[in-house]
């Protein structure tokens, strides 16, 4: 029987720690399903998905925590349950001045229709034109059977204005 894992790894970034990684699933025949990874900062940043057969798992586990050694914090759980599917699935881009608080409100507007936020990325740039900053973001929403579109686009362009914060779906 196939056992899914999801693996969290948090460390100093270094050539060659994807393969150390990949190299320590196959060798106990770990299918790596679905993950996504970062460099941030000078630090490796990833979070992986995998499935293995369930007589694998105790000496994976073993060999992944051995990597700890080399600077990495590596924290391991066992997907009890088939997630959820939302009944309609959005992709939207932000761009605006960027300011402290931004992923604070816009989470807010989104939490209030129950949206869940299945994938975020950011960043903060700067702004070619006006010499500020600009915050960027892609959001990929699970919008549950009750939340239109049109809701969730009411609600951040209600703050669009406030922020200044332009808004694309797609």
């Amino acid at each position: 029987m196939q056992v899914s894992l999801v693996i969290t790894i948090l460390g100093p970034d270094r050539s060659g720690l994807v393969n150390s990684l990949s190299e320590t699933l196959n060798r106990f025949q770990g299918n790596w399903t679905e993950s996504s990874m970062s460099h941030l900062a000078g630090k490796f940043a990833g979070i992986l998905q995998i499935a293995v057969s369930d007589d694998q798992v105790d000496e994976l586990t073993s060999a992944l925590q051995a990597l700890q050694s080399d600077g990495l914090q590596i924290s391991i759980e066992i997907a009890d349950q088939a997630p959820v599917a939302p009944s309609k699935v959005l992709s939207l881009e932000l761009l605006g001045q960027d300011r402290p608080g931004i992923i604070r409100d816009i989470t807010q507007q989104l939490a209030r229709l129950n949206v869940n936020i299945e994938e975020l990325e950011s960043q903060v740039k700067e702004a070619s034109m006006s010499g500020g900053t600009l915050f960027c973001a892609q959001l990929k929403l699970g919008l549950p059977e009750n939340v239109t579109t049109e809701a969730v686009q009411d609600s951040l362009e209600s703050m669009s204005d406030q922020f200044m914060v332009d808004i694309n779906f797609s």
